[in-house]
């Protein structure tokens, strides 16, 4: 078995090359490779291989909408193995990973998510380095809620960005206080509005450099020192703070991450995401140990 370790601003991943689907992706098996102890280390696993391929192994029932058969698709799983619908960094670490294996040379084309079709543009796809825009897709507000963190309440905004959020900005947060947060403890939330869990953001308001910072802790993994969606549900939040309206206006923010910082733009209602992607080394999985006997 085949990998390759690689990051977006920090939030890691093992991407399994599948092009057969011949891969028995388990959710111990997944928990066990994401294990920073016992296995690889990482935030997620992206497996690669076509839609046509995934659906008639039977990995996916349906081809999500505007993704075409022969689209490449990323099969993406948390850390505890659970499937997740869509990963910001996940995409471009997936594009780049395509270009700098020699899989794909066009630079702009559509990557297939659960959440649908993700059309990329690769800038840098070298064998290290890699820069790449993503397409994220509809941003949709679901209302107010509240995130609790150690007995404080945090008011937020749901957003949906193809997978759920609830992003809180708090008006007189410092980069030095978010930093000092515990976000070792899973936070509080409403289950009736996210009844499959939620990702939450911290994060302080825009600053005069239209810039923010954030925290994230990821369901199914934890904190993460970045996480894509995040930003956007985060720069969407952060903008609707300021009275923009996310359904007609046009924006571009900077949100900066423990991991790095990616630059995050709405355009009414649909947003894009750009920024680094790094593959840092490539091996083999031993068999025995992925199928122990």
């Amino acid at each position: 078995m085949e990998f390759t370790k690689g990051h977006g601003t920090q939030n890691d991943f093992v991407v399994l090359p599948d092009l057969d689907v011949r891969l028995d992706l388990t959710a111990d098996r997944i928990a066990a490779l994401c294990d920073r102890q016992r296995g690889l280390g990482a935030d997620g696993v992206l497996r690669v291989a076509r839609a046509g391929a995934l659906r008639d192994a039977g990995v996916l029932e349906t081809i999500p909408e505007n993704v075409a058969v022969e689209d490449w698709f990323m099969d993406y799983r948390n850390a505890d193995g659970s499937i997740a619908e869509m990963c910001g960094n996940g995409v471009r670490v997936f594009a780049h990973y395509l270009a700098a294996a020699g899989l794909e040379s066009r630079d702009s084309y559509v990557v297939g998510s659960r959440a649908g079709a993700r059309p990329v543009t690769v800038h840098a796809g070298g064998p290290v380095h890699g820069e790449v825009t993503v397409a994220m897709g509809p941003v949709r507000q679901l209302g107010p809620s509240t995130a609790t963190i150690t007995g404080w309440a945090y008011p937020g905004i749901g957003i949906d960005v193809g997978n759920p959020h609830l992003a809180c900005v708090d008006p007189n947060l410092s980069a030095e206080a978010l930093a000092k947060l515990d976000l070792t403890v899973p936070p509080g939330f409403d289950p009736d509005l996210f009844p499959h869990g939620v990702n939450i953001e911290i994060l302080t308001p825009l600053g005069p450099d239209r810039a923010a910072d954030m925290r994230v802790y990821e369901r199914g993994v934890g904190e993460t020192r970045s996480c894509g969606t995040g930003t956007v549900a985060a720069a969407a939040a952060a903008l609707a703070t300021e009275g923009f309206d996310i359904a007609v206006g046009t924006d571009e923010v900077t949100i900066r991450v423990p991991g790095g910082a990616v630059t995050v733009g709405i355009d009414r209602g649909e947003a894009w995401l750009r920024g680094p992607s790094e593959l840092v080394a490539t091996g083999s999985i031993a068999e025995q140990w992925w199928q122990p006997s």
